[in-house]
């Protein structure tokens, strides 16, 4: 296997910093007739600040985006660069970056070529164009292969060409739409590093569309989570992992136990809720602690789900169905005599067929309001 020596990134002081002061979305929606995609959203976006539209498949992250692009008209609600309403504006004079799913890049032009057209079709001088495609070559790690073409390199080197042509147009704000999606697993973890760390070298403002709460959790200073065009939950990622708003965040946030439940009785050390042989004390969300006799949805983490210690005051039993092998510990998949399926990590050997008596710290249980189960999708709802 050869390598290649990474070229050094620019100065601190050749960086340039943010384009942008503050964007501003007020109340901006898009509908289809009778169908709503993106209900009213309101969000200020600082300059340096990088954002993740989350949600599933049809939750409307990708209608805002292109709405913010201008690749889709506002039904209502406006877009206030630094001062400056830009939702009346074409595409091409709002000044955004983009980044797309599928790179776009042009097949018979090279790297160089390719980084530099955008600046071409502007009219920028030549002398001027090269300094910035070599700049922003160099912060990419690219400078070495800035005469081959598309079709010669890595899918990571491709994606790297397409954020080098959105970049050296120095945008106020770049727009990545799933740009990760066509990745393998190993490419997706290098390429997460390698965007946040492009977007901290160049002083970028990014606008991050995905589906997987990992990335969006890895790469984002606030996260955006959108269900069925309405915004669920706005928040860092620490304050969305750790107190999510409702059963959807916490099911999108990988609390795969999610149990409805009926409140047996709440006081001031929290709240016991119970049914179908499950018994789990836990800790309310929200400002109106529940009663006894409601209805709530317990939502728990499989990494604080556990066999419980001799003596422990258990959750359930549960019969042990399918065991995965993750390194040092194991994933659970078990069943109760109910039906209901329990998802637990074990640091200690479990067979599948074993009965398992499992436990939970309240402080780890959060009880929420009855609501409809976020209906998620195994893959995007495990962390």
């Amino acid at each position: 296997m050869t390598t290649t020596k990474a070229s050094p990134a620019p100065p601190a002081a050749e960086r340039p910093g943010s384009q942008l002061g503050e964007l501003h979305l007020r109340g901006i929606s898009r509908a289809y007739g009778a169908h709503t995609a993106l209900k009213p959203l309101d969000l200020t976006i600082r300059g340096g600040e990088f954002i993740a539209l989350l949600g599933p498949s049809g939750c409307g992250k990708t209608t805002a985006l292109n709405c913010l692009a201008g690749l889709l008209p506002l039904t209502a609600g406006e877009i206030v660069l630094d001062g400056k309403r830009v939702d009346t504006l074409p595409p091409e004079k709002r000044g955004f970056g983009m980044v797309f799913q599928n790179y776009a890049l042009f097949p018979h032009l090279t790297v160089r070529a390719n980084v530099a057209f955008g600046l071409k079709m502007r009219g920028v001088g030549k002398e001027e164009t090269r300094r910035r495609v070599d700049q922003v070559l160099s912060l990419v790690r690219l400078t070495e292969h800035a005469h081959k073409h598309p079709g010669q390199l890595s899918g990571g080197q491709q994606q790297r060409v397409a954020i080098a042509r959105a970049i050296v147009m120095e945008p106020p704000l770049v727009l990545m739409d799933e740009p990760l999606s066509n990745l393998d697993a190993a490419l997706r973890l290098q390429m997460r590093s390698e965007i946040r760390r492009i977007h901290q070298e160049f002083g970028l403002t990014t606008l991050y569309v995905t589906h997987d709460q990992e990335e969006a959790l890895s790469l984002a200073d606030r996260l955006v989570v959108l269900h069925d065009g309405t915004v669920s939950q706005i928040g860092t990622p620490a304050e969305l992992y750790e107190h999510p708003a409702d059963p959807y965040v916490a099911g999108f946030m990988g609390y795969r136990n999610l149990l409805p439940l009926e409140v047996a009785s709440a006081d001031t050390g929290g709240v016991v809720a119970a049914g179908r042989g499950l018994t789990v004390r836990g800790t309310p969300v929200g400002e109106q602690p529940p009663r006894a006799g409601q209805n709530v949805i317990v939502a728990i983490r499989p990494e604080d789900l556990r066999p419980a210690e001799e003596g422990e005051q258990t959750v359930a039993e549960a019969v042990a169905e399918i065991v995965e092998y993750h390194g040092r510990v194991l994933h659970v998949e078990a069943v109760t005599r109910h039906g209901d399926r329990l998802h637990l990590k074990s640091h200690r050997q479990v067979h599948p067929g074993d009965t398992l008596p499992v436990a939970v710290d309240p402080e780890r249980a959060l009880v929420f309001p009855e609501a409809d189960l976020p209906d998620l999708p195994d893959e995007e709802a495990t962390p």
